[in-house]
């Protein structure tokens, strides 16, 4: 008696039949034949055919949103993603997760992130496919989605969204965050009025799509191409572009190719590939949250960031690129200079140029293919830079032992070497019935301090970019020094220390200042201290024991219990592999 199949060219459901496509991960019935058999008609009530189901599987993360205009385009994309796969031979299936927006997640997007991640792997796991399309683009859905994905181990692809397109107040350009921020800046000072500030209201965000400058979605998309694992130029198209869609038809073939192929993630997520993320964060003037999801990615991988080592890595790599906050232009003037690989071709001599990507071919080749380059100015050459050094450096000192990190090309260079009086904040509401009171004792040369913003403290929000205090934007004060545990939007600008480890709500230092204290910056010996002796801040922290926070039950209950701090990528202990793979850069 033969085995029971659909046709002669059908999956056999004989147990020793092949576990791909439509026979990866059965559901155990204790008859894996039978659970082949159920899986299949079920299928086949949707209307495919047993050709169609002959074919590699190719999953889709559909994470189109109501509450996610950054992935507004998502539709569009699966179309065009499954078109890809169709016209490589192979079976698409979408299927949702887990959506995040930045302004739509409350408390914040970054305590969502590792719920994504692990509905992203679970889904990976469950469900049958050879490789993975993910569709990601607001803030923390791409780490979220490459995440989950380096842990579940298939091959995969990432999927950009696309960048907004600018819009245009009173002849200005405009484009979201940074000109939100500095246009209600204005508003704050009240340089403008309300009529003002609606109207420009309504030109930041001029389509969907993700925040035009460089931004944390910006630089994660960045990140995701230089780590290899987009397809070539798949990082700077808007999202409402032909050349967007065109990307997507590629990346669903291209994810035909790998499954085949079986390019599983492990062999492009590599210590090499790692390292020229860095480098890219570094000459982007990307994101201060890019270092934090490379932490978290590359945990996953089983790799540590050594973050005294990113920084030496710092002063080799300067900022080639002219966008905002740290220049003048948005990403789509860097898409029409040739996305990433005019900037690739300016850092070739950094890079590790054998290091594989998705399609198959190492990143040299990739540059290669891309061809000579052309005149245009938005990527500096390397001997002309924005900012000498990386845009980003690592801070350490009593006040942060386990380091902290400044934009340095975002900061005002003045205040880059600072002593101030401390003005302390304790928490989010604190600081929200304080900051606009006249009669807050605060000077311009003052230091801001805001606490308990850290993971545990407040799950880790993007509140370190402090409003300056009423009293003194009204006197046309446009900068100062703060400093938390905190994040800040990559969107954002100033001179602002974040991710400062351990964070106040577990007992680091930063619990412990005191209004009035000193506190010395110095970006230029990497040093942010708090003038107050060992001995004074042991009485301190004696007198005013810390209590970590705990929570009775779902999700918060095991985001306290397990989450890590900033060095360690805020990610969840039990979702990193032991023992470490290694430390990550490698530089001398």
């Amino acid at each position: 008696m033969s085995s029971p199949t659909d046709s002669s060219k059908g999956h056999s459901t004989n147990p020793a039949a092949s576990q791909e496509g439509m026979s990866k991960g059965l559901t155990n019935y204790g008859d894996r034949g039978f659970s082949l058999f159920l899986r299949k008609a079920f299928i086949k009530g949707a209307g495919y055919s047993d050709t169609a189901l002959e074919r590699p599987v190719v999953g889709i993360t559909n994470t189109g949103s109501a509450y996610n205009p950054c992935h507004g385009n998502a539709p569009q994309l699966i179309e065009a993603v499954k078109r890809g796969v169709m016209l490589a031979g192979g079976l698409p299936m979408d299927f949702p997760t887990i959506s995040i927006h930045e302004s739509f997640s409350s408390p914040n997007s970054m305590y969502l992130r590792n719920l994504m991640s692990m509905d992203t792997e679970e889904l990976l796991r469950a469900q049958p496919m050879d490789a993975v399309v993910l569709i990601g683009g607001c803030d923390k859905t791409v780490p979220a989605q490459l995440m989950g994905a380096a842990s579940a181990g298939l091959p995969a692809i990432q999927l950009i969204t696309g960048s907004m397109l600018t819009g245009s107040h009173r002849s200005e350009r405009v484009g979201a965050c940074t000109d939100c921020r500095r246009y209600w800046g204005k508003y704050r000072a009240e340089e403008i009025d309300a009529q003002e500030i609606a109207e420009v209201n309504n030109q930041l965000v001029a389509s969907v799509g993700t925040c035009s400058v460089m931004g944390t979605a910006s630089t994660m998309a960045c990140i995701a191409e230089a780590l290899g694992m987009t397809v070539p130029g798949g990082a700077s198209p808007p999202a409402v572009t032909a050349d967007r869609l065109r990307i997507a038809e590629r990346s669903g073939a291209l994810a035909v190719e790998i499954a085949r192929k079986r390019l599983t993630i492990d062999k492009v997520l590599t210590a090499k590939a790692f390292e020229n993320a860095m480098r890219v964060l570094l000459a982007i003037g990307g994101s201060t949250n890019g270092i934090v999801h490379l932490t978290a990615i590359a945990g996953r991988m089983g790799f540590e960031i050594d973050l005294k080592a990113l920084d030496r890595m710092g002063r080799e790599t300067p900022v080639l690129l002219d966008l905002k906050p740290s220049g003048d232009h948005y990403m789509e003037d860097f898409h029409h200079a040739g996305g990433m690989a005019t900037l690739l071709r300016e850092l070739k001599p950094l890079l590790h140029l054998d290091a594989l990507t998705v399609t198959g071919r190492t990143l040299g080749e990739e540059i290669d293919a891309a061809g000579p380059g052309f005149a245009q100015d938005v990527v500096r050459s390397r001997n002309n830079p924005i900012y000498p050094q990386g845009g980003i450096a690592v801070l350490q000192g009593n006040l942060a032992p386990g380091g902290a990190i400044i934009k340095q090309s975002a900061a005002n260079p003045a205040m880059m070497e600072h002593e101030g009086r401390a003005v302390v904040f304790e928490n989010l509401e604190d600081l929200a019935n304080r900051i606009d009171t006249p009669d807050l004792d605060v000077h311009p040369e003052d230091v801001l301090v805001l606490k308990h913003i850290g993971p545990k403290g407040a799950a880790m929000p993007e509140a370190g970019y402090m409003p300056i205090p009423r009293k003194l934007a009204l006197a046309g004060v446009k900068d100062m020094v703060r400093i938390s545990d905190g994040r800040m939007s990559g969107t954002a600008f100033g001179t602002i220390v974040l991710h400062v480890t351990p964070e106040a709500a577990i007992g680091g230092p930063l619990a412990y200042v005191q209004n009035g204290d000193r506190i010395r910056l110095s970006v230029a010996k990497r040093e942010i201290s708090l003038l107050v002796s060992d001995a004074e801040l042991a009485r301190r922290a004696e007198a005013n024991p810390v209590r970590e926070a705990v929570a009775e039950r779902g999700y918060r209950k095991l985001f306290l219990a397990s989450v890590t701090q900033a060095d360690r990528g805020v990610d969840f202990d039990f979702l990193m592999p032991a023992p470490s793979a290694g430390k990550i850069p490698r530089v001398d």
